[in-house]
Parts: C-alpha cells; sequence; structure tokens
C-alpha cells in the first residue's frame, strides 16, 4: 500500500500557531512584572527577623549599652518627626466670628476640634454713663429722708413754706420736665386744636436716637399731639408743636426762653423743645415755679393726670399711656405732673398734688434708678404727711 502522503502546513495556519505562542509570552512577561516586587519584598522581610536575631545576639554578647543608647537615638527621632508631621497637620480653620477650628490628622483619621469664643468681650463694654449730678457729686449730699434724688424741692403752693429743700439752686438738664414749658405756651397760644399736624423728617429724633410709634407721614391734630407729648412724653409730637408755632422752631424756641425770664425763672435756658438735650437745664426753684404756673392751666392738669389715650392713624389705633404710675394710685390726688428722663439727666418728675389738705409742689432732679423718683415722691408724701399733719389741720382751721 502506498505510503499516505505528509500533511503540508498552510502559511494561514503557521500565522495562527505564531500568534498563540506571541500571546502566551505576553501574559508570562505581565505575570513577573506583578509577581516579581512581591517576591522582592517577602525576601527582605524573611531577612529582618534574621537580622533582629542577630542584634540580639550581640546585645547579648556585650553591646546592650550602645545598642540601648541607640535605640532611645531612634525612638526620639521617630517621636520629634512624628510631632513634627502632626504639627505640620495642624490647620485652624475660621468657621465664623466666633467659632474656631483645628483640624488634626490623627491615626490616620481627621479630627477636628471645635472651640466657641464668646461673643461678649469685657473691653467693649462701655462704662455707665454718669448724670451731671453724679458728677458733681450732689447724690452724695445727705438728707434727713435720705431721698435718691440728687436735686428735690418741697414747697406749699399757697404759702411758698419751703418744706423741704436739698441741692434746690443746683443748674442741671431736665430732660422731658421741657415739656411742661412746651405745652404751656401751646396752650397759651390759642392755636386751634383740631388743626391737622403731619410727622415730618425734621421730627425725628437725631440728639438720641431714640424710637417713637408715630411714623414720619402721619396726622394727628394739634390737640392729640398736646395730649400725647404730656401725658406720654411722646418726643416727635412735642417737637412737631414746636415746628408748627407761628414763626417756626427757632421763635418758638424763643418764646420758651422769655417766658421762662416773665416767670422769674432766671437759671433756666431752653434750645429746643422735647428735653433730649441736655443743654435744656433748670433748677428745682425755677420749676417748681413753672409747675405753679402750669397748675392754673385747665388743660394742662386735664392732659397731664391722663392715664391712657387712643389715636387713630390712618387705619391703625394706637394705645398711649401715662409715664407716671402714681397717676393711677387710689393714694394721690394729683392735679399736674410730668416726668423725665435723659442719661444726663437722670429720672427727674415734678408734681402739684393735695398732700393732708394742701397743695403740695415736688420737684426731683437727677434720681438714681427707674423707680427712685416715685418711691423719692412717697417718702415726701408719707413725711408730710405724719410730721406736718397736725400744723396743716390747724391751718386749714383756722
Amino acid at each position: 500500500m502506498p505510503e499516505a502522503p505528509v500533511p503540508l502546513v498552510t502559511p494561514r495556519a503557521f500565522s495562527r500557531r505564531l500568534t498563540g505562542a506571541l500571546r502566551l509570552f505576553a501574559i508570562a512577561l505581565c505575570a513577573s512584572a506583578f509577581l516579581l516586587p512581591g517576591a522582592h519584598a517577602a525576601k527582605a522581610a524573611a531577612k529582618k527577623p534574621a537580622a533582629s536575631a542577630k542584634k540580639a545576639v550581640a546585645s547579648a554578647s556585650g553591646k546592650s549599652k550602645a545598642a540601648a543608647a541607640s535605640q532611645s537615638k531612634s525612638k526620639s527621632a521617630r517621636k520629634a518627626a512624628s510631632s513634627k508631621r502632626t504639627a505640620s497637620a495642624d490647620r485652624v480653620v475660621r468657621g465664623g466670628r466666633n467659632v474656631v477650628a483645628t483640624v488634626r490628622k490623627k491615626g490616620g483619621k481627621t479630627v477636628v476640634a471645635v472651640q466657641r469664643r464668646s461673643v461678649v468681650r469685657v473691653a467693649d463694654v462701655p462704662p455707665p454713663r454718669l448724670s451731671f449730678g453724679q458728677m458733681a457729686g450732689l447724690q452724695n449730699t445727705d438728707d434727713p429722708l435720705d431721698l435718691r434724688s440728687s436735686a428735690a424741692l418741697v414747697i406749699d403752693q399757697d404759702t411758698r413754706e419751703v418744706l423741704f429743700s436739698k441741692n434746690d439752686h443746683a443748674v442741671l438738664p431736665i430732660a422731658s420736665l421741657t415739656k411742661l414749658m412746651t405745652g404751656l405756651l401751646i396752650s397759651e397760644a390759642r392755636l386751634p386744636m383740631d388743626e391737622l399736624v403731619t410727622i415730618t423728617q425734621d421730627d425725628v429724633d437725631t440728639e438720641k436716637g431714640s424710637s417713637s410709634r408715630l411714623r414720619v407721614g402721619s396726622t394727628l391734630s394739634r390737640g392729640e399731639l398736646l395730649h400725647l407729648a404730656l401725658m406720654s412724653s411722646e418726643n416727635r409730637a412735642a417737637h412737631a408743636l414746636g415746628r408748627t408755632y407761628p414763626g417756626g422752631m427757632s421763635t418758638f424756641v424763643s418764646v420758651m426762653n422769655a417766658k421762662a425770664r416773665m416767670l422769674g425763672m432766671h437759671d433756666t435756658r431752653y434750645v429746643e423743645p422735647t428735653g433730649l438735650s441736655p443743654r435744656n437745664q433748670s433748677t428745682a426753684q425755677d420749676l417748681a415755679t413753672l409747675v405753679s404756673a402750669a397748675s392754673s392751666d385747665a388743660l394742662l392738669r386735664e392732659l397731664t393726670t391722663s392715664p391712657e389715650h387712643q389715636v387713630e392713624i390712618g387705619n391703625r389705633v394706637l394705645q398711649f399711656n401715662t409715664t407716671n404710675r402714681l397717676v393711677r394710685s387710689p393714694d394721690w390726688d394729683i392735679g399736674l405732673q410730668k416726668t423725665g428722663y435723659i442719661s444726663e439727666a437722670g429720672q427727674c418728675l415734678v408734681m402739684q398734688a393735695k398732700v393732708a389738705g394742701r397743695k403740695i409742689i415736688m420737684v426731683f432732679l437727677d434720681s438714681a434708678g427707674k423707680f427712685s423718683r416715685i418711691a423719692d415722691a412717697e417718702r415726701v408724701r408719707r413725711w408730710v404727711e405724719s410730721t406736718h399733719f397736725h400744723a396743716l389741720s390747724a391751718q386749714a382751721a383756722s
């Protein structure tokens, strides 16, 4: 039988075999690239225990001191390097006006420590502002009634008898007691009380920056403005009354000072109609004269002793109340009163009231404390009732 022919390798089959071999070779190269570094690392790790064992043998043979010193230096170096890395890793971040955060890397983690600073700074708190009376040392004056006011005067309105006095000639700021003169002049001018007056930007307080419920553009009658100025000590109302006086504000201030001279108030000076300026100044003696003159005006007696009043402004109804709580007290029979306060003047109060059957005028200037002027008035009333009761009763009978 003839032998079978040897099959020939075609070019296409040869190309396929060559491509397969090349692929296997490439896979082997990639495997060696990944496996060789791991093998070298394992070999190096295997050598470390041997080196440690050799060091231990050397230490046991007499080189322990050198090894210990070397190890101590190594630890110190590592600690210094670690602290240096930690310090360099710390970052201070401001998280707002009063928040500070420290960002720190520790053990592969990020640690954030937040510290909140106090908003109140001692250096930013201004010291309490002293009144003129405090600066002059008037509140340290001793008196038998132990009043908190720097200046005080108590007189009988009919006889002008001085019942009590304390620094009554001291010239001091009078705050909103000024409005009593403002009201007296408006009442005596016989201006139409139903005439409408509009609050303007000129009436806004630029002296103290005080607020007001009477917005710019509000329109009220002159009578309502006078009521609010005397009862609630409304500054914009008082300023609008002076601004709309015939001749304007400058004329009104001139008339205020002329009226003071006419009444004999020689130590009194006015620069504006509200009392916000500390340059409005007077004495307890002069103010007692003003209270006596104002108490003869029926309109002022009615408005200053009014406990409350409502006004309609547009579609709003506003409730205003008196600034003197003694007006509502059943223990008092008050004919006229006015309060006042600015920091330079302290707490002030003038009143005409019936005490033990007599008309008594009381003036308290620069009283320390929010309710101290009321407490001083109560002390005076009890003192007059207890000390002068028999004398006043005998005089009334005669």
